[in-house]
């Protein structure tokens, strides 16, 4: 059964061809066409869905499927309005992360359904069930729906039901500790992948789903081999979301294996494409974005993700954390990581565990390295404590690198140097096994500290040599790396940044370069013109001949008439489940449904500008973010090869972001010659 509502095949048959071929916005054409002419046929509405879903308009789709629903209902037909409702409540959960209408409409799928036989449909509710309770946090009950999904899928033969019931088994298996056992569920879960049961979307969501299993679990070789595959099978047949989420996923591994430029491209792009998808899990690819700029030294441009992020509702930790640690302020990163672990963020999501302590493992490990720097020893102890024990629990490489990692930390703010040598010697190995060169040269830094402390200058000097050499290859900053590097620029009141022709002649710190001119010592140059005044991007891109103008290039209003038509029918669908909640006395549900409807209601009051009017999600600035902030990262390096002193000061003076600046020490007041 193709998810996508239920009916006979629609009169016009041109419809279903487009559709099989992938034509989405042609068949949304031909249906709209038809709309025009007279009123659709349920069965025409729910192609309606389908086209709308894959040619980018979600709001359409669950809208048509909507009026699928009503047609159906208002003709006798329950049977046909249930599979309508079941769609609505699939697509709902898939793309918006509000678990309150999800909730709405499963129930009255199942009203619609009262006492009858057995059906696809109610394959289709089972798997819903099976992750609204997941993602919610219940796995007791998701683990009884999974088992229903998997025994009205087989028998009823919705292989989507059947598969993500077993997907689901498996991560609840793993998250309650038997890791092998969930691994050979995986597994068998993913031959219907690649036996091609499934249609195009359902392959896409299942692969989705081992990826984000192998993800939570730190299986990283495994979860690499499922984006791979996912990656292969996108190409021609991917729509709806399922296309932006393989993009994270492959961000994700990028930034891991070192690729930190061509991850930031696949995290961009992915934000771009689940714009429109994404509500409150659009914080997902925010996150990951912030977290490859944090990794990049982009401070700004993490910072900029990261409020994003959290606009959608979403809680971006422990990266958050550990950009406020990289921009001095400790104590506040020390409060930010209690909290997440005191109280983790609510928002329902199929993207990380939504339980347990894999969920816990990534704020511990961020709590340990942040707890040294406040110098709160007995908390760095606890947190590393518990790492080692989830570590231990669930043997993942990763894991257990991760927790070896801070071990050593807690052993060398104690002075016991040996025994950090030690740890941080098997956290090296197991980053070295698992592939991840930043994490491995993050790891040697705190070797070479911890041998320092031990009396071993030349090896400390070596590790320290081959982190630096190691970030440098991958584009990525460490932390405290200026420092470590140079120490503070020295104080000079006169430098040279002057172009003649091709070439730029440089002058700092008494000594001189001439290096061929870039366009991002070209910008600099202009930042350098004007210290302490901040340059939007688009004002330094629209000098250079090819760069993005600063106009146009808008996605569009953020929250569209249609968007806005469906969220205001979502709170009340907030309210009933909220009424029903509390005659319940489920204070949970409670809590997640208000959750749900302030998200809404902060997506209605951000979607209007100045006057009522639309407010625009704009494309252009953010492109030419990323175009500037690699411009000026590419020539830094070139001159941090000639000419180091004066590269370590232009990487602590010069602000990144939509705005940037030349922000010098006016201790060590400088004067340019450009």
């Amino acid at each position: 059964m193709t998810v996508g509502g239920p009916g006979q095949v629609a009169a016009d048959g041109r419809v279903e061809a487009t559709l099989a071929r992938g034509e989405w916005s042609a068949a949304l054409g031909l249906l709209r066409g038809l709309q025009a002419q007279r009123p659709l046929a349920p069965a025409e509405l729910g192609l309606l869905g389908r086209a709308a879903y894959g040619a980018g308009e979600f709001e359409a789709a669950i809208t048509a499927w909507e009026q699928q629903c009503a047609v159906c209902q208002s003709s006798g037909d329950d049977a046909a309005a249930a599979a309508a409702a079941a769609t609505v409540a699939l697509y709902l959960m898939m793309d918006t992360g509000l678990m309150a209408p999800v909730r709405g409409w499963l129930a009255r799928a199942e009203r619609l359904l009262g006492d009858r036989p057995e059906s696809p449909t109610h394959a289709l509710v089972a798997m819903a069930r099976t992750y609204e309770r997941f993602m919610c946090g219940d796995a007791e009950s998701a683990a009884l729906w999974a088992e229903r999904a998997i025994e009205l899928g087989g028998r009823q033969r919705v292989p989507l039901a059947a598969a993500l019931g077993r997907v689901a088994a498996a991560r609840l298996v793993i998250l309650g500790g038997s890791v092998e056992r969930g691994l050979e569920l995986l597994d068998e879960a993913a031959v219907s992948v690649v036996s091609g049961e499934l249609d195009p979307l359902g392959a896409g969501m299942v692969y989705c789903e081992l990826i984000c299993a192998m993800q939570g679990l730190a299986q990283y070789d495994r979860a690499e081999q499922w984006t791979e595959a996912m990656e292969h099978w996108r190409v021609g047949t991917a729509y709806g979301g399922i296309n932006g989420r393989c993009r994270v996923h492959r961000a994700e591994i990028l930034r891991l294996r070192g690729s930190c430029a061509a991850a930031e491209e696949q995290a961009l792009e992915a934000c771009r494409e689940l714009r429109p998808w994404m509500r409150r899990e659009f914080g997902w690819p925010l996150t990951e974005l912030g977290a490859i700029r944090l990794r990049t030294g982009d401070l700004a441009g993490a910072d900029q993700a990261f409020r994003e992020a959290l606009e959608h509702g979403w809680d971006p930790q422990p990266w958050l954390a550990l950009l406020r640690l990289a921009q001095g302020d400790a104590v506040g990163a020390a409060a930010m990581i209690a909290d997440a672990l005191e109280h983790p963020c609510p928002v329902p999501s199929k993207e990380w565990p939504p339980l347990g302590a894999l969920r816990r493992a990534p704020l511990l490990a961020a709590q340990v390295e942040i707890a040294v720097a406040v110098g709160d020893g007995e908390t760095a102890r606890r947190a590393s404590d518990q790492l080692s024990d989830i570590a231990a629990s669930f043997r993942s490489r990763a894991l257990a690198a991760a927790a070896a990692l801070g071990r050593s930390r807690v052993a060398l703010a104690d002075g016991e140097a040996e025994s950090a040598v030690r740890e941080c010697q098997e956290a090296l190995a197991g980053w070295s096994e698992v592939g991840a060169p930043y994490e491995e040269a993050a790891a040697r830094l705190v070797l070479a500290d911890a041998e320092r402390l031990c009396g071993r200058t030349d090896r400390a000097q070596r590790e320290e040599r081959a982190a630096l050499a190691t970030a440098d290859r991958i584009g990525a900053r460490l932390p405290a790396r200026g420092a470590r590097r140079a120490g503070p620029a020295p104080a000079r009141s006169a430098g040279v940044f002057r172009r003649d022709g091709d070439v730029r002649t440089i002058t700092f710190a008494g000594r001189s370069v001439v290096l061929r001119d870039l366009k991002g010592m070209r910008y600099l140059a202009r930042l350098m013109a004007a210290p302490d005044r901040e340059f939007h991007v688009l004002d330094l891109a629209a000098g250079e001949v090819g760069e993005i103008a600063p106009t146009g290039g808008d996605l569009g209003p953020a929250v569209d008439g249609q968007a806005r038509a469906a969220y205001k029918r979502r709170l009340a669908e907030i309210d009933d489940d909220l009424d029903e909640a509390g005659a319940l006395g489920d204070s949970e549900r409670m809590a997640l449904a208000r959750a749900d409807r302030d998200y809404l209601l902060r997506e209605l009051a951000g979607a209007f500008g100045l006057g009522g009017r639309d407010r625009m999600s704009g494309s252009a600035s953010e492109r030419a973010r990323a175009s500037v902030t690699r411009s000026l990262r590419y020539a830094v390096a070139r001159i941090a090869e000639h000419h180091p002193e004066l590269a370590d000061h232009l990487e602590r003076m010069v602000r990144t972001g939509t705005y940037c600046s030349y922000v010098p020490d006016p201790r060590v007041p400088i004067t340019w010659v450009l």
